[in-house]
């Protein structure tokens, strides 16, 4: 007779296997490029670099794990177009710095102002 207990771990996903950065890195850009407009492409395209090039000297693996996942997350969602009017998770905005906080709200101001550009354009 089956163990129930590995009844159990079949519900879970299976953890997805983490690219390097570098491979991450050229994913995010070439999804960019492909699933974005070209103003958000270009914003997205320095938000990428930005984080990239600041947490290329990061030695702990529970960040540098962290890092990956999470932009790996945002790849995925972005190719499967399932971002489009998303909220975040409250539990991800909780953990964030002030400095985090911060660079959400200019990049939540900047996606603002670029619809209001465009539905001014539409008129």
């Amino acid at each position: 007779m089956p163990s129930t207990a590995g009844a159990a771990k079949g519900l879970r996903p299976a953890p997805m296997a983490l690219l390097p950065p570098i491979p991450l890195y050229r994913r995010l850009l070439r999804a960019h490029r492909k699933h974005l407009p070209r103003e958000m492409r270009l914003l997205g395209d320095e938000y990428v670099r930005s984080e990239f090039r600041l947490h290329r000297d990061v030695e702990n693996p529970v960040h540098i794990i962290g890092f990956l996942t999470e932009w790996q997350m945002y790849a995925q969602k972005l190719e499967g177009d399932s971002w489009r009017g998303e909220k975040m998770d409250p539990g991800k905005i909780e953990k964030m710095s002030d400095q985090q906080l911060g660079q959400m709200y200019e990049l939540m101001q900047t996606i603002r102002k670029a619809q209001l550009e465009d539905d001014g354009e539409d008129e």
